[in-house]
């Protein structure tokens, strides 16, 4: 910093380095000291009127007494006097009623699209597209029964479906035939087993859980629902542990399915919703079964 002012007369502090670098004493532009000032005065008018310091664990109120927790408040208590009317009619419906109701449907769908995020989105995919693992439902292929009512009964009280490990039951070769036997069923629809294959099948007591024609189905009803026990059906090419074929197919016959005894057994349990157990109300459970039976079409 120089010694002495190189530029007298200039208005500057004086303060002076590398030669020509100078601090000048203009004052600022009178249109930034208006808005300079009138930010200190925003500020004094702003903590008057909302919350703003600090005092112990809450901060000052305010005059107006407005906070993001009661404007939050106030916008749920608006939104839920618009959802009563759609409420109260839906209390008082079934979800076959509702289903054949399109303005009601379209309210439910979109207000069980957030059940569905919260509750069934981490296991079946947000669009029911299924995750590994977990049977999807954006198909119209199901285990227990595509009505209303037994979507009911398997949100409500859950499902644990159980399959015995044959390894101990089956020879080896058997194992194979019927791994094999399943592969072609679905790929063929059912109509590439081979006879050796449906020989195991039904002397092996396959038949109870699977059904006569392995389509999973213990007993079809005239509605077209079925009675299952959650066997799969091996005729329609969706397995329900992928990735599917030979080794999935030996897999699963070898060690079973929910097999507590059984480390290698698959696992499959959906637990119950309603509650107490669950979290989910009737009315809520009603809205998921419209839902996710809009999501597969159903039955």
């Amino acid at each position: 910093m120089a010694d002495h002012n190189p530029f007298p007369g200039e208005n500057n502090t004086g303060h002076v380095w590398d030669d020509n670098i100078r601090e000048l004493k203009n004052p600022p532009p009178r249109w930034w000291m208006q808005g300079f000032w009138l930010s200190i005065l925003w500020v004094i008018g702003y903590s008057i009127l909302y919350p703003t310091w600090p005092v112990g664990d809450e901060p000052t109120p305010g005059v107006l007494g407005w906070s993001q927790i009661k404007e939050y408040e106030q916008g749920v208590e608006r939104i839920e006097a618009k959802r009563a009317q759609f409420e109260d009619r839906i209390r008082d419906m079934t979800a076959d009623q509702i289903l054949a109701d399109p303005g009601l449907k379209q309210y439910t769908l979109a207000s069980a699209k957030v059940l569905f995020g919260d509750n069934c989105a981490a296991c079946h995919g947000s669009g029911g597209q299924g995750n590994p693992g977990y049977p999807v439902l954006a198909d119209d292929d199901w285990l227990y029964g595509g009505t209303t009512a037994k979507l009911t009964e398997t949100i409500t009280g859950g499902r644990q479906s159980l399959m015995p490990a044959h390894k101990t039951m089956l020879t080896e070769p058997e194992v194979d035939t019927l791994a094999h036997w399943a592969v072609a069923m679905a790929e063929t629809g059912g109509e590439g087993g081979s006879e050796a294959g449906w020989n195991l099948f039904r002397t092996k007591g396959c038949v109870a859980c699977h059904g006569q024609t392995a389509n999973g189905h213990v007993v079809d009803l005239p509605n077209g629902d079925f009675i299952g026990v959650g066997a799969a059906n091996l005729r329609d090419g969706i397995w329900r542990f992928e990735p599917g074929g030979y080794e999935s197919a030996r897999h699963t016959i070898l060690y079973g399915v929910n097999q507590k005894d059984v480390p290698e057994s698959r696992s499959a349990v959906m637990p119950a919703f309603a509650e107490p157990a669950g979290k989910l109300s009737a009315q809520d459970i009603k809205k998921l079964v419209v839902y996710v039976h809009s999501l597969g079409g159903g039955m």
